[in-house]
């Protein structure tokens, strides 16, 4: 998590202004110059799955990821917190352990984060009066590891997610890496996995899937490299790992953001180096309304259009990764993991750090660092939610290559799941796209033809208004339609045809279940603690007839879910 500006768009130059019909855009999308007057009774848009669709790929479980930080208030206070009613044996809370499971989350990348890169896992195992605490140079603040690997397994087995767990490439290495492994996954017999069973676990964890470091381009990051570094030391990491264990996918660092000076450079010369051992390179991409001060309308607009920048994003690296490919005369695809995507307001953070940065450098400082005090706890807005629930149709739409994703993150910390010491925990706005995705995309993803007005925004030139994704599990029968509308200004009525799905000639029948729509006529509009039900998905006015063809009408700034079956 780069501590940095991180929004693509507004450090690269404006696409031009296009003129003509069609504009291309993302595959299987095009963009009409169809007026948008605002009369939306009659369809001005559509989406279609022909009868030659063939799918981007099978849904990936892990595209419905999330992120677990010691950073503020996502741990201590989020996930864990002793004191509070609901929590169990191990200081667990209830109510965010089932907000969690609502929310379908399926894998929890753990600790870190710019955090990893200044910790000893060591120092979070065994009885919790033995740790030690120490400063996190990351966040300022202090560590008490009253949290740590033998716990956060422990919560993950309670919440029924896997755990992708990252290692110290900052201050650590190689040793560290391979201590880690061999006691979250050795057999009992060797020093490190007696360890763990003395310290009451055990079986192995079973950990498959493993970050090598966090951001090691940044220079926010305790011990950042070069690529030619970076590209170095992950390779004798990776190498050495999967001496002790082939089974394992590993992920390297890829750039913090697309606006780093050697993004996409960064990537050709880490993957060519460690191409053998390596499974994934890791995305980050966070957005926000730069005008949500000011509200300003252009703003709002380029925001709502923030996918532009992510299929970019995924274009460039997927593109760097097949060199890599090429430069080694391999034959396996290096996937992306996208593990850390959402909308954060970093201006705010960035606000606050100058103001630290500012009063430390007045001299030397010997004052205690905050234990986790209330950081980057972003109250999010129905266009928030609209925009998060935009760039997971982006995410289903290039599976094929994004094969792991991480929502960041999941509670307090620029999340969808909100906890009050002492008190409730509730569900964000971008809590409901995110669940519906999670909970009901399954089988394969299509990308549908999609003919959509275009809107003009300052960041991408002009756009599509619509987009949208659609995914099938043909031996279940079961389907899902996402939906989302960009304008910030105008609704859009459109016509969906479905009847090119696979087998569907052999079902007869398509019948309609569960169709939602989010929007708010106040597109700032947000839950709170005493309001926590402000933003909710509300019933979609749809009938979908045998064939699956229907129409739908999507206010300005809506996001919309369909669930349809045999």
């Amino acid at each position: 998590m780069t501590t940095h500006n991180s929004q693509y768009s507004a450090e690269t130059t404006h696409p031009d202004k296009q003129e003509s019909s069609p504009v291309p855009t993302a595959a299987g999308t095009t963009a009409s110059n169809v007026s948008t007057t605002g009369n939306a009774t009659t369809p001005d848009a559509s989406i279609a799955l022909n009868a030659d669709a063939t799918p981007v790929a099978d849904v990936p479980p892990r595209l419905f990821g999330s992120f677990v930080e010691h950073l503020g208030r996502c741990v201590y206070g989020g996930i864990y917190e002793p004191s509070h009613p609901t929590a169990d044996e191990n200081g667990f809370r209830q109510d965010v352990l089932d907000l969690v499971k609502e929310l379908g989350v399926t894998c929890v990348r753990y600790p870190g984060g710019n955090f990893v890169s200044n910790y000893n896992w060591e120092d979070g195992i065994g009885p919790r009066e033995n740790r030690p605490m120490r400063r996190d140079l990351a966040w300022h603040c202090t560590e008490t590891n009253e949290m740590g690997i033998d716990d956060f397994y422990r919560w993950s087995q309670k919440a029924g997610t896997e755990i992708m767990l990252a290692v110290n490439m900052g201050t650590r290495g190689l040793k560290a890496a391979l201590d880690e492994l061999e006691y979250v996954n050795g057999a009992p017999g060797t020093a490190w996995a007696d360890q763990r069973v003395a310290n009451g676990i055990e079986e192995p964890m079973d950990i498959k899937m493993w970050c090598i470091g966090n951001e090691m381009d940044g220079p926010w990051q305790v011990g950042h490299m070069s690529p030619e570094e970076y590209a170095g030391a992950v390779d004798k990491v990776a190498h050495a790992m999967k001496l002790a264990e082939s089974g394992l996918e590993l992920v390297a660092c890829g750039s913090s953001g697309a606006y780093m000076p050697t993004f996409g450079t960064w990537e050709k010369t880490v993957l060519t180096k460690a191409y053998e051992n390596l499974d994934f390179v890791s995305c980050h991409a966070y957005y926000f309304d730069r005008g949500h001060k000011t509200r300003a309308a252009a703003s709002m607009q380029d925001f709502l259009a923030s996918s532009e920048d992510m299929t970019k994003f995924i274009a460039t690296v997927s593109d760097a990764a097949d060199q890599a490919r090429e430069a080694n005369n391999g034959t396996k695809d290096i996937a992306l993991s996208f593990d850390e995507w959402g909308v954060w307001y970093s201006d705010k953070w960035n606000e606050q750090e100058d103001q630290w940065k500012a009063e430390a450098a007045q001299g030397l400082h010997h004052e205690p660092w905050p234990k986790s005090p209330h950081l980057l706890e972003d109250i999010y807005t129905a266009a928030d939610a609209v925009v998060e629930g935009s760039l997971m149709i982006t995410l289903l739409k290039h599976c094929d290559r994004v094969r792991s994703a991480s929502r960041a993150q999941l509670v307090n910390v620029i999340a969808p799941i909100m906890a009050e010491e002492h008190g409730p925990a509730w569900r964000q706005t971008t809590f409901y796209p995110f669940a519906e995705a999670a909970l009901h995309a399954r089988g394969q993803a299509y990308a549908p033809a999609i003919s959509s007005p275009t809107i003009h925004t300052e960041a991408y030139g002009d756009v599509p208004a619509i987009d949208a994704v659609v995914t099938w599990d043909e031996q279940a029968r079961t389907g899902l339609l996402l939906a989302v509308n960009r304008d910030a200004n105008t609704p859009h009525t459109l016509t969906i045809d479905l009847s090119g799905l696979p087998g569907l000639p052999g079902l007869g029948t398509l019948a309609l279940g569960k169709a939602q729509l989010l929007h708010e006529d106040d597109p700032y509009r947000t839950n709170t603690a005493e309001a926590p039900e402000a933003v909710t998905p509300q019933p979609l006015d749809i009938a979908m007839n045998a064939t699956g063809t229907c129409t739908a009408t999507l206010p300005a700034i809506s996001w919309i879910s369909v669930e349809f079956h045999g």
